[in-house]
């Protein structure tokens, strides 16, 4: 690590501090609480402060844990930590590292839906940035509030119309921005100090908040139009020119704003959308994996995407460009190998304007099919006998046994994918999946299921959890410093989780590594964004040529929950 521990980000050796006494204590990014060692608590006037007994890290994650397991439900949980993060910023991280699988739905969803859905009850103090359509004129003023000076290098903004399947949640969408990024730093090591949690309030149309006495966002229906359109743009261009080198993730924007923001934008600015890159990069590590196991050629794969929303397009979107950069297809040809099916049924041309405008892309001439058929799922699966069925429909048992059965009459190894969260809304649960193929199909689902035990053969069950593929992304295009990112860079970082799935080694294993092991996967998929933003010549970093080099780069700019010395 000596060799790159001049870099801006390595998180190594002393901090400088300009706090003391009560006010050190009161500033989470110093504080230490009971583990300020004798010296500290002489140099920075903390005598009498805090009990004479010094602890260690270990220590303190072990009172936190106790702590933490004493609250009555998931939601206490969540608010437990929040408070611990507004204390002590390492504590909070190291405890959510050593227990990330247990504490990961907690922080996330289905938990932080519930926090986001009760924010203005739960409010105790603010965290983010909060930027008002109505005062356009104060985003930078705003913005100015939160450069100290350093670098910010990820900024996740979310306009709250569509959170986490429960829809819009007005100005509680700044939780999302804030759980983002918290998942940026537990599972990529980007630095929680460099990384900016901002909401764009235009108002909700949640009927519950505009008549709550206590919503703390704007009263008023959302605003749409060309005045949304000009927040948003201001805001973006604001941004960048108050924090040039900042990576800008999307979250939860509405079906007809999310992926035409990210095409403006995408081709001018480093920029990410998770609902529809994050989403469609783990899906397709997952397909690829499958693909791999039941030897079928990306370049032949026939793809049915149940559900046309954000997601689905997303997938599809990420789909087809993996089949053109590996086949040399074009990307109108590959998009011919995926089928996309929403409420009106398969995607036609004649829908005009019933389609959104990702879904256009998608649609296929009505020619192509009997003017007297009905185009539901089931005609559709046979009529084109896919390799693989993604569901993000949120329509719970849409894949029923005579979809399922007809898929795999025609398919040795079915590639199912129920991905609609939450666990109530999966289009088929893992269980009847196998029974009704078999045991032949390779399953990956959008929430945690438990193994399925078929003929005494045991099946586990991998879990499309896009914080195996968002962090890593982020952690390239912040290290490379890109001019954007590309959907080379994309499909690179997906096939770099695609090579680390369990059931390469056996097929009885899940399609997707765990995220347990997210910090070694964010790792490699931050090499691989990287390497392809330096091929393609979008990099503006001096980036380690040499393999073994290049990670240790890469390591020595994640930062780690450890106590650093203090330094006045």
């Amino acid at each position: 690590m000596s060799k790159f521990k001049h870099l801006p980000r390595a998180a190594h050796g002393p901090i400088h501090c300009p706090y003391q006494g009560a006010t050190l204590l009161g500033n989470a990014t110093y504080n230490k609480g009971s583990a300020f060692p004798p010296d500290e608590r002489k140099s920075f006037a903390l005598h009498g402060l805090l009990p004479p007994n010094t602890q260690t890290l270990s220590e303190q994650i072990t009172r936190a844990y106790d702590q933490y397991a004493s609250r009555p439900d998931a939601l206490a949980k969540n608010t437990f930590l929040a408070s611990m993060k507004a204390q002590n910023q390492v504590l909070y991280y190291a405890l959510i590292q050593r227990y990330l699988k247990e504490m990961f739905s907690v922080i996330y969803t289905p938990t932080e839906a519930d926090a986001i859905q009760n924010y203005s009850r739960l409010f105790r103090s603010p965290e983010g940035c909060f930027l008002d359509i109505r005062d356009r004129d104060c985003i930078d003023e705003s913005l100015a509030n939160f450069d100290t000076g350093g670098e910010v290098d990820y900024i996740v903004v979310s306009d709250g119309e569509q959170i986490l399947g429960i829809g819009d949640q007005g100005v509680g969408a700044i939780l999302i921005s804030v759980a983002k990024l918290v998942i940026t730093t537990v599972c990529a090591g980007i630095h929680p100090s460099r990384q900016l949690p901002v909401v764009l309030d235009c108002g909700t149309n949640n009927e519950d908040l505009l008549k709550d006495e206590l919503y703390l966002g704007l009263r008023q229906p959302r605003v749409r139009g060309q005045e949304y359109d000009d927040f948003i743009d201001k805001f973006v261009q604001t941004a960048r020119k108050r924090f040039p080198n900042a990576y800008i993730h999307f979250e939860d924007f509405g079906l007809q704003n999310a992926k035409r923001i990210l095409d403006k934008y995408r081709s001018e600015i480093p920029c990410f959308n998770d609902d529809i890159q994050g989403t469609g990069c783990v899906t397709l590590a997952a397909l690829m994996a499958g693909l791999h196991v039941s030897n079928i050629p990306l370049k032949d794969v026939r793809v049915v995407c149940f559900g046309a929303g954000s997601a689905g397009t997303g997938i599809a979107d990420q789909i087809s460009d993996a089949i053109a950069t590996e086949s040399g297809l074009s990307k109108s040809d590959a998009m011919k190998q995926i089928w996309c099916i929403d409420k009106q049924g398969l995607l036609l041309k004649s829908q005009g304007e019933i389609l959104t405008e990702s879904q256009r892309f998608f649609a296929k001439q009505d020619s192509e099919w009997p003017d007297d058929t009905d185009i539901d799922l089931l005609s559709v699966v046979k009529h084109v006998n896919p390799h693989v069925l993604i569901g993000t429909s949120t329509k719970p048992g849409a894949f029923t046994e005579e979809i399922i059965r007809e898929m795999a009459t025609h398919v040795e190894h079915p590639i199912i994918f129920p991905l609609s969260n939450p666990t109530r809304l999966h289009e088929a649960t893992p269980q009847d999946i196998t029974a009704w193929t078999d045991g032949r199909a390779l399953i990956a689902t959008g929430s945690p299921f438990p193994p399925v035990t078929y003929r005494g053969t045991t099946k586990e069950i991998a879990e499309c959890n896009n914080s195996t593929a968002f962090p890593g992304i982020g952690l390239g295009a912040v290290l490379s410093r890109t001019r954007r990112l590309s959907e080379k860079m994309v499909v690179a970082a997906s096939k770099a989780l695609a090579t680390k799935a369990p059931a390469l080694q056996d097929a009885n294993k899940p399609l997707l590594p765990d995220v347990e092991h997210v910090r070694e996967l964010s790792l490699g998929v931050a090499k691989a964004v990287i390497q392809t933003a330096v091929q393609e010549g979008l990099a503006q970093e001096n980036i380690p040529s040499q393999e073994g080099e290049l990670e240790e780069w890469i390591r020595a700019q994640m930062w780690e929950a450890t106590y650093r010395p203090l330094e006045r």
